[in-house]
């Protein structure tokens, strides 16, 4: 019996458009931004700044000795929402709604750049943030591990005390998903762009 649900931020919650970022990077200096940008796992100081390896103020001051001039928090920070590509608001309702029923997690590959976006009344067109849909975040620059690492998936399955075999994880990168089934979870992998909705409801109707 399914009694928690865990989901992927980019891609399942927020539609994602790496080509966008690696134009927005680009735009500012970063010539190999093709090279370091990932839809699911970073390089370089795209991954320290995602597993806690640097500080968002770090991230600013390497990424300005990359692109040869001082980059701002708010330009580094622009870059990185250029990411996300729609309103996830009915995503958000229909998460509300299975939250009566189910413990909601959320477990992503993530940067303090792009949460403080989405912990903030900014991230939705009814002025709420993500904290209000999930009973806990569990992110990578926080936990200083990152999906499809086992160990971050360990981190939130003794924080949360999950039950992997009672626990659902919806996830759209391949890898990380593999983890997921590996270590027990019952699995959903949705295709970044498409309404997974109707998939998950027929899911949990078993």
């Amino acid at each position: 019996m399914i009694k928690n649900l865990v989901f992927d931020f980019g891609g399942v919650i927020v539609d994602i458009n790496r080509e966008n970022a690696v134009k927005r990077f680009e735009a500012i200096g970063v010539s190999n931004a093709e090279e370091l940008l990932d839809k699911y796992h970073q390089k370089g100081i795209f991954l320290e700044v995602e597993n806690g390896r640097i500080t968002a103020e770090e991230f600013c001051k390497k990424l300005g000795k990359m692109c040869g001039k001082e980059i701002s928090y708010e330009e580094a920070r622009q870059a990185w929402l250029s990411f996300f590509v729609n309103d996830p608001q009915y995503r958000l309702d229909y998460i509300a709604e299975l939250r009566k029923k189910y413990k909601v997690y959320i477990l992503s590959n993530t940067n303090p750049f792009v949460m403080s976006w989405a912990r903030s009344p900014e991230f939705t067109s009814q002025g709420k943030p993500l904290d209000d849909y999930a009973d806990k975040l569990y992110l990578s620059y926080q936990v200083r591990q990152v999906k499809p690492d086992k160990e971050i998936f360990e981190y939130m399955i003794k924080d949360a005390n999950l039950n992997p075999d009672e626990t659902l994880f919806i996830d759209d990168g391949a890898a990380n998903v593999k983890m997921g089934r590996e270590l027990g979870f019952l699995t959903l992998q949705p295709i970044n762009g498409k309404d997974w909705r109707g998939k998950l409801s027929e899911m949990l109707q078993y």
